[in-house]
């Protein structure tokens, strides 16, 4: 993985988009071997992208 996804990048993606560049972060994260610096990126990003499905299924949540 090259790439390393923060919240910014993150922003203006759908909830259907995050859940599908999660799935594909943890295909990547498998295949890099810990310790590297690949490694560190994928988990970056995929605490990242986690963070922000959070954040916008919290928004969609009905307020009582």
């Amino acid at each position: 993985m090259s790439h390393q996804y923060t919240i910014v990048d993150l922003q203006g993606r759908s909830l259907a988009d995050l859940h599908v560049m999660q799935h594909q972060v943890q295909c990547a994260l498998a295949q890099t071997q810990s310790g590297t610096e690949a490694h560190r990126q994928a988990v970056a990003s995929l605490d990242a992208i986690r963070r922000m499905i959070r954040q916008k299924q919290q928004a969609m949540a009905p307020r009582f």
